[in-house]
């Protein structure tokens, strides 16, 4: 383990999960959970999930896959950071503490990074999570190797989402995780498919989540949603920043507008833009194979692959005849990537 650094102290909790081992940092802005994953000398992978999610109900589906794990453990070693107060087990934030704005998430995103002595790192976000990355990749530009994004925000909430997150918002304060509230958070990470109505019942990815999400604190719940209903608009950062982004985005996601905004403003040189038909927000669980290929070719730029013994292409619904050539085609400086749209169909 990282020593102490002089301004950050840290609790290092003998708790292993899955093979992943617990550090909580302190940081100016309160302690944050980093679950530690893989080799800590193969660069560094960070997440950051979306609302009222840590790395098991956002990314579990992802890297659970083996061929994801194959992909991003040989490559990586993955630093999970959950919002304040959404790590498993966590207690519920006291009530007089500050609730950080998004500007404090980011710059403790910092302070992680240089308590583990992390140099620039590569960085994957959902939604919430991934407004926090970019904001982060906006302010510390030379930290930051490269952006997955998936159903990203960067525009301030607009009045339909503004008005969304107040009654999500009374709902935690007075009456709790209750159930009107988790079906909000469900719609708002999966397509309608999955979540299914009065005559289709949830699929099992949702009936997980819903489990999950009786695990989380409505306190430190609430407290990142008023941070990120508070938000301000990182358009105009966004032609600043050089390092490549991928972005991914399900069709049915409430934020869909969102990603197609952010990708029509970014750098066209270092962008790809790839949507997921019949998904939602958060592709990491609802269709991760959708992720593979586009990664594998992503992280060719790096000079990064997958290990050997995987001969094939990950088995993934989208075929690299679907992907852009302009994709696939390195470049002096990697691939070269553009906006591009992706479509696959259920169960292809």
């Amino acid at each position: 383990m990282a020593e102490l650094s002089s301004d950050s102290v840290s609790l290092d909790v003998e708790t292993i999960y899955l093979g992943g081992k617990e550090h909580i940092v302190q940081t100016a802005s309160g302690s944050v959970s980093v679950i530690v994953y893989g080799d800590p000398d193969k660069p560094a992978l960070v997440t950051y999930p979306d609302l009222a999610l840590n790395h098991m109900s956002c990314f579990q589906g992802l890297f659970f896959c083996p061929e994801a794990a194959a992909l991003l453990l040989h490559n990586f070693c993955v630093y999970h950071i959950s919002p304040p107060g959404h790590e498993l087990g966590a207690a519920a934030i006291c009530a007089n503490d500050p609730v950080p704005s998004v500007n404090d998430l980011a710059d403790q995103i910092l302070e992680v990074l240089n308590y583990f002595r992390l140099g620039a790192v590569m960085c994957m976000g959902v939604t919430a999570g991934a407004y926090i990355l970019t904001l982060f990749a906006t302010k510390f530009r030379e930290r930051v190797l490269g952006l997955i994004l998936v159903s990203p925000l960067c525009k301030a909430p607009s009045w339909t989402e503004w008005l969304r997150n107040k009654v999500m918002s009374n709902l935690l304060y007075y009456y709790g995780m209750c159930g009107l509230l988790k079906d909000f958070l469900l719609f708002r990470y999966f397509s309608k498919e999955v979540c299914g109505d009065a005559e289709v019942p949830e699929s099992d990815i949702v009936q997980a989540c819903r489990r999950l999400l009786d695990e989380r604190q409505s306190t430190n719940v609430l407290r990142f949603l008023q941070a990120i209903n508070r938000r301000h608009d990182i358009t105009d950062g966004l032609k600043t920043l050089r390092c490549r982004t991928l972005i991914f985005v399900g069709d049915d996601s409430p934020f869909h507008s969102e990603a197609l905004h952010m990708a029509a403003k970014m750098e066209r040189r270092y962008s790809a833009l790839v949507e997921v038909q019949a998904c939602g927000s958060m592709v990491t669980e609802e269709q991760p194979h959708a992720m593979l290929v586009p990664l594998e070719y992503f992280f060719m730029g790096y000079g990064l692959y997958r290990p050997r013994q995987f001969n094939g292409s990950p088995r993934s619904p989208l075929s690299p005849s679907c992907i852009a050539p302009e994709l696939l085609s390195p470049e002096s400086m990697g691939l070269k990537l553009k906006p591009i749209k992706t479509r696959i169909s259920p169960g292809r």
